[in-house]
């Protein structure tokens, strides 16, 4: 690919198109896909299939796994693209220490959208009963933050393309 892409993390809520919309648009981009969630050590995925939402403390170290994934997967092409929760501004921060270059898509959804989503899914240990608490930690990126907002209801397509089009030009500015 001859336009290189910073590294990307999808972020937002339980059932906003994480996965979905991260896989799809590293496989545009020809970049390394993260998921987040397989970064879990079994104690989080324990506690959150249980219905405990996870505290800052239970997120420092899979933060710190997801950044380094990012770091370590980054091609010359273009840097990976990871799907992450990412809800706090504090654990942007922590992943921006390891990868400077990181920018935020923040997939923007409705706790009714994201509490249907997470109920039809299958196979994942986030139940609904978590999807408020998600909502309750969510602190929408800050101006000066290295992000975009995407309105998480827009078809899949129309997502990557708009995701694959500001990164390239966020390449292009830096």
């Amino acid at each position: 690919m001859e336009n290189s892409t910073p590294p990307a993390v999808i972020m937002g809520v339980a059932g906003s198109g994480k996965t979905v919309i991260g896989s799809a648009l590293a496989e545009a981009l020809g970049v390394a896909f993260i998921e987040g969630d397989d970064l879990h050590p079994p104690e989080n995925v324990a506690k959150m299939a249980s219905g405990q939402p996870l505290t800052d403390e239970d997120r420092i170290g899979w933060l710190d796994a997801v950044g380094r994934a990012i770091a370590e997967n980054r091609r010359p092409a273009g840097g990976a693209v990871t799907a992450c929760s990412a809800l706090k501004r504090s654990y942007r921060d922590q992943l921006r220490r390891l990868n400077p270059s990181l920018v935020f898509i923040y997939l923007a959804i409705n706790p009714d959208t994201a509490r249907i989503r997470v109920t039809n899914r299958k196979g994942h240990f986030m139940p609904p009963t978590l999807v408020a608490s998600q909502f309750a930690a969510l602190e929408q990126p800050g101006d000066d933050e290295a992000a975009f907002t995407l309105n998480g209801l827009r078809p899949i397509d129309e997502l990557v393309e708009a995701a694959t089009e500001l990164l390239r030009k966020q390449s292009g500015a830096s």
